[in-house]
């Protein structure tokens, strides 16, 4: 079983910046991939970001060129840097994470969701 625990959400202005990071641990399997989603009230949840194993990345067209995420294998944790927010990136951001617990089988797992509020 792995466990995400989130941190760093808050309240900034538009144009301000905020940093989320997420930390996996007990688990015995490698992780694959691992990204931010978010879910803004009333909508579904979308990806923000992606990284694999290996570094490569992928964004949301919504958040490209100011949003970056990085990894630290060595300590399996994410982060998710945003900069230049507004109000629209609003929303509970939750971190994920695939464990491969067999040749080609991934699990997914989430974390609780941190709280992102981007004032006008």
């Amino acid at each position: 079983q792995v466990q995400l625990e989130e941190s760093g959400g808050g309240l900034v202005q538009a144009g301000g910046s905020l940093n989320v990071s997420c930390v996996a641990s007990g688990s015995e399997f490698a992780l694959v991939d691992m990204g931010w989603y978010r879910q803004a009230p009333g909508k579904q949840r979308n990806l923000v970001a992606r990284v694999t194993s290996d570094g490569t990345t992928n964004y949301s067209d919504s958040v490209k060129g100011r949003f970056t995420i990085s990894r630290d294998n060595s300590k399996n944790t994410v982060y998710l840097q945003m900069n230049s927010l507004k109000p629209e990136d609003t929303a509970v951001y939750y971190c994920n994470a695939g464990a491969e617990i067999a040749p080609g089988t991934v699990v997914d797992y989430w974390g609780q969701g941190t709280q992102v509020t981007v004032s006008s």
